[in-house]
């Protein structure tokens, strides 16, 4: 680590830092990115595959009510969530290149074993270990990207492996058309073979990246050691990664630090209201489908291009947000887009005006997620306190994802869902007030922060401040 910290690159040729920039960050892109945005994507399709399984006949075939479906999707949110802040403080101790893998595989074996059970009691216990083990994989990205990239280029990454959920509700419906027509091989009805399938190819995935995961840039094996002091110097000048090392230790005090601080606050709320939206339509945008007249592989193959337009949504507003740092903006501008669709939904009894109105509601929930856990991750330090914003921000998401299950699940009946939609009119409302609220609060404290730094030398400033120094710029 020391002679990483050996060449100052202020000094070097501007000309040899732009062949660094140029090439360093793509190494990233090839090596890591590639394997979190799969740790996600698998993530994603093991948890809401249920949904398709539930199409192909699982809750007929396992005797199961609304109201037990309902705790079925419960049981495996509570246990997702309470493992996020424990995971999060404990990935850099044990080493992403580790935990991650880790958590993959035992999900797998999780996962595939709900395609063998016979009654609600087996599932609802596959659906627990799956959160156990699955919970602290998102938070625990978000934070593993946010020690590769500067605060800068961090967005379209994070979009990068997020937007990969939206694809998931895509493929989802077309592999689940095509794996139901192994219905009776083995012995097992179509649904089973959804799970088990699924499942044993993310087994198999979580073995191969215990190979490739790096732990770290500075242990990045592709990066020579001039990149490696490169991208050090990189992510300490964005304050993506401290300057003394000591900084990033365990404390308590830190975590309490990450409660208190108000933009977490308010971002909690932020990804609350998001969240609900978002596990809303992940879990239930297949049931949505069917109920407006859809059947069969007709509701599976209707379901996908929603998510298709999310995806490119996502990809195309996070260069947007990258470039000019406007991560509020984003959140408020996909809000509308959620309020518009949710409106519509609510608004007619046409059941194309409403499966147009998905386009919207869909696209909005998914494009602005990812701004809304980097806003995080860029307003956060040093690493503890990241860690446990992140956490934080996600177990607020997850928590309004377990009030979405039961307004759709039982609480308010389709295929109408008046009750849920009315709410989630008014979360979508919540998003844009409570975000613009968050963007003031930002840019006054920028404002506090450049008078100081007029009358202020850098040495002269107490230490350990993280986020609350007067040389660290919010992300707005």
């Amino acid at each position: 680590m020391d002679a990483l910290n050996k060449t100052d690159w202020n000094d070097s040729s501007e000309q040899y830092s732009a062949v660094l920039e140029a090439v360093v960050w793509k190494k990233f892109d090839r090596w890591v990115l590639p394997m979190c945005t799969a740790m996600y994507l698998i993530s994603f399709f093991d948890m809401n595959n249920i949904g398709n399984a539930r199409i192909a006949g699982m809750q007929t075939a396992l005797n199961i009510s609304d109201y037990q479906y309902t705790m079925t999707l419960t049981s495996a949110l509570v246990p997702y969530f309470a493992m996020e802040l424990p995971s999060n403080l404990i990935l850099k101790r044990i080493g992403p290149d580790r935990l991650l893998p880790t958590m993959v595989t035992m999900w797998g074996i999780a996962a595939a074993m709900q395609g063998f059970v016979t009654s609600y009691t087996g599932l609802l216990l596959c659906r627990f270990f799956l959160g156990l083990t699955q919970g602290g994989l998102f938070p625990g990205l978000v934070l593993y990207l946010s020690s590769f990239y500067p605060r800068e280029r961090l967005q379209i990454r994070i979009t990068t492996f997020f937007a990969s959920a939206s694809l998931t509700g895509a493929f989802s419906g077309l592999l689940a058309a095509a794996i139901t027509k192994m219905n009776g091989m083995g012995g097992r009805p179509e649904w089973a073979w959804v799970f088990i399938l699924e499942g044993l190819f993310t087994i198999v995935f979580g073995i191969f990246s215990f190979l490739i995961l790096p732990r770290s840039p500075e242990t990045a094996r592709f990066l020579s050691l001039e990149e490696r002091r490169y991208v050090v110097s990189k992510l300490k000048s964005s304050k993506s990664i401290s300057e003394d090392d000591r900084e990033d230790d365990f404390s308590w005090m830190e975590v309490l630090r990450a409660v208190r601080s108000p933009q977490v606050l308010m971002l909690c709320i932020v990804l609350f209201f998001g969240g609900t939206l978002l596990f809303g339509l992940a879990f239930f945008e297949p049931t949505i489908v069917a109920g407006l007249g859809y059947t069969g592989n007709r509701a599976q193959l209707m379901s996908v291009p929603p998510f298709i337009f999310a995806f490119l949504a996502s990809v195309v507003s996070a260069f947007i947000s990258d470039r000019y740092g406007c991560r509020g903006l984003t959140v408020i501008f996909f809000a509308i887009w959620c309020i518009i669709g949710f409106s519509m939904f609510y608004a007619t009894t046409s059941r194309h005006v409403q499966y147009v109105s998905l386009f919207f509601s869909v696209t909005g929930a998914y494009a602005s997620a990812p701004a809304e856990i980097t806003w995080v991750a860029n307003n956060s330090a040093p690493h503890v306190r990241r860690a446990s914003s992140i956490a934080l921000g996600s177990v607020a998401s997850n928590s309004g994802g377990i009030l979405a299950i039961w307004l759709l699940g039982s609480l308010s009946p389709g295929p109408n869902y008046t009750v849920a939609t009315i709410t989630f009119i008014a979360m979508s409302i919540g998003l844009v007030v409570v975000s613009s609220l968050n963007v003031f609060y930002l840019w006054r404290e920028n404002c506090v922060k450049a008078k100081m730094r007029l009358s202020l030398v850098k040495e002269d400033e107490l230490e350990h401040l993280g986020d609350r120094s007067a040389w660290f710029v919010y992300t707005l």
